[in-house]
């Protein structure tokens, strides 16, 4: 969802995780095609250390990547790590992943604006 409310807003980004699941969110899928935009052939992607390395900003939604990140990796990340610590939706009620989306839309937006400043 983050990485295309990202683009949304005029962003260059790209969706990965440290356990990636084999299929994007179906809830996930049906609450961003209520605002319009399909996530519905996107692929979750492992987080890799290129990606890591091409990053201007990293932001986790609240995975621990601490626990999951190598020590040399993660010192890179920290100084563009952002945590915005937002619920899984894997598994929530369909209300609760419409919060989250937006949640997301609205911290995506505000990153946008001041970095545009």
């Amino acid at each position: 969802m983050a990485e295309a409310l990202a683009r949304r807003y005029g962003m260059r980004a790209m969706s990965a995780g440290t356990h990636p699941a084999e299929e994007v969110n179906p809830t996930a899928v049906q609450v961003m095609r209520e605002v319009g935009i399909d996530i519905s052939k996107n692929k979750p992607k492992m987080l890799t250390k290129e990606m890591i390395e091409e990053a201007s900003l990293i932001i986790t939604m609240g995975c621990s990547v601490e626990e999951v990140c190598p020590h040399p990796l993660l010192a890179r990340m920290r100084k563009k790590l952002i945590e915005w610590d937002l619920p899984d939706p894997k598994d929530r009620p369909i209300e609760d992943v419409r919060r989250i989306r937006d949640e997301i839309e609205r911290r995506v937006k505000e990153l946008s604006e001041s970095l545009r400043k």
